[in-house]
């Protein structure tokens, strides 16, 4: 090579250099993964078949853990709908979340409708943190953390589109007059329906008076619907979507051919509405038929998304926002609902706030494979920060990125997990490592004794060790008066006694 052209080889081989990282840089950001969660509302651990149900019929679900990763030790944050979605959407673990309880606000009938506690402006989401990462964002389910006009809206919290139910209470009826897209209303064909009212002659009840809390248009089909929609629309450009369906959230409410599938196949007794929520002739066929919905809806969006062609650049992760409900002709105990756990919703033992979790994401997640690490759902913040290529500080939550990709050895762990929950009396709990401690009643006693119980061989939390380690609940105390911090709203504060009513 002659001394003319190597100055003119090296700026050559300088600027193709220069050439390949800014299309590398740009293919990185092009080729990130297109993410959907899909959030079950009052799902149990044990009512899915990949989690041992023998009752209910998931195969969509089961054929998701089978290409996928299932995760044994998944935690909600908190036992009920509001503040579990709050801690998931901004990472905060129970004693730093802005919302820590159902907080409702105006009625059930339509003009009543006011929501739960508003979200507040400027809240951090994972919504707005992947928007400023160049994703385009939805949410196609129920919200419930304010209402059109508040600071609540999702349009206010990082989402470029939205559709469905604002109001947890509007979501106790699936075949609501109407959703919201946008903040704005959209009228479905259904007349109104007061689902707790209940049907009073119970001896004389004919199906006619069991079809008024029927409609037409069922929610969840609709979300569906828009939710496919905007895949469609953003098949092109990395997207996120969040998908809270309510299945199985009371009402009993499910359309006829879903039910008919289990009519027969179980004993069952008509419930009339007696304790709350819509009357169902067969409330054991309706409840697992509103699950096998679920798993269709699941198997819908999986089939579309490898229809085109995106299967190998979308991860779908799947849960619950806590335990299994306790009440108005749901039978937890007929279906195993939380596979034995000691709780359900509104406890915090391991009934109320261990759910299944599963995570698919061909060629990258090990297909039929299943996890042990200790996770929690404000853990998912960290975990789509560091996939979408750059960690985050504000947040409580540990990414389960390694462990999504098989990398356990790189796995960072919890110290701890902290709950705390001001309602059922009042309530916290902590695990560390195998122990779990729970302090119950706290409001009628603030010195309430802690019950400790080493999940590891005592995973039914049967038997209260508390008396054999006093060094253990006294890292616990500490932990508790460590994580508190006062919430904004006094009803919500049963910890501390220098702020309390």
């Amino acid at each position: 090579m002659s001394r003319l052209s190597r100055p003119f080889y090296s700026i050559l081989v300088f600027f193709s250099i220069v050439s390949l990282f800014h299309h590398g840089k740009l293919f990185a950001q092009t080729s990130q993964p297109n993410i959907i969660y899909i959030y079950a509302d009052d799902l149990g651990y044990g009512e899915l078949g990949a989690y041992g149900q023998t009752k209910i019929k998931t195969p969509n679900l089961d054929r998701m853990a089978k290409e996928g990763m299932r995760f044994t030790q998944h935690y909600s944050s908190a036992p009920v709908c509001a503040p579990s979605r709050c801690m998931l959407m901004t990472g905060k673990h129970p004693g730093h979340s802005y919302i820590r309880g159902n907080y409702e606000m105006g009625g059930f009938e339509d003009a009543m409708e006011g929501g739960q506690m508003p979200l507040h402006e400027g809240a951090y989401t994972v919504a707005r943190m992947l928007k400023e990462r160049g994703y385009r964002t939805a949410l196609v389910g129920k919200w419930g953390m304010g209402v059109a006009g508040t600071t609540g809206s999702p349009l206010n919290h990082g989402f470029d589109y939205y559709y469905g139910y604002l109001d947890q209470k509007q979501a106790h009826n699936f075949y609501p007059t109407h959703l919201w897209e946008n903040d704005k209303w959209d009228t479905l064909n259904n007349p109104y329906i007061s689902v707790h009212t209940p049907i009073k002659d119970t001896v004389h009840a004919t199906d006619k008076d069991f079809a008024y809390y029927k409609g037409k248009d069922y929610a969840p089909q609709k979300m569906t619907e828009k939710a496919m929609k905007f895949i469609d629309q953003n098949k092109n450009k990395p997207f996120f979507l969040y998908l809270p369906y309510t299945l199985p959230h009371l009402s009993l409410q499910a359309p006829d051919e879903y039910v008919n599938k289990y009519v027969g196949l179980f004993e069952e007794e008509p419930y009339y509405g007696q304790k709350g929520y819509a009357a169902t002739k067969y409330p054991r066929s309706t409840y697992a038929a509103m699950i096998s919905f679920l798993d269709e809806q699941v198997g819908i969006i999986m089939d579309q998304i490898k229809r085109l062609g995106l299967d190998n650049n979308t991860i779908i992760l799947f849960s619950s926002d806590n335990g299994a409900t306790f009440s108005a002709g749901v039978d937890t105990k007929f279906f195993n609902s939380v596979a034995g756990l000691r709780g359900l919703k509104m406890d915090l033992y391991e009934g109320g706030i261990r759910i299944p979790f599963i995570a698919r994401w061909p060629g990258k997640i090990k297909a039929n494979s299943t996890s042990d690490h200790a996770s929690i759902q404000y853990d998912l913040m960290a975990t789509l920060a560091e996939l979408t290529g750059k960690p985050i500080a504000k947040t409580d939550g540990i990414s389960y990125l390694p462990t999504l990709m098989g990398k356990t050895t790189e796995q960072k762990k919890h110290d701890f997990f902290y709950f705390e929950y001001p309602e059922n009396g009042g309530q916290i709990a902590v695990r560390m490592g195998n122990w779990k401690g729970v302090k119950r009643n706290m409001r009628k006693n603030p010195n309430a004794p802690w019950e400790l119980f080493n999940i590891s061989t005592d995973l039914y939390e049967k038997k209260d060790v508390s008396a054999d380690h006093p060094n253990i609940i006294q890292q616990m105390e500490s932990i508790a008066k460590r994580e508190h911090s006062h919430p904004h709203v006094m009803d919500w504060e049963f910890i501390d006694p220098k702020v309390k009513k």
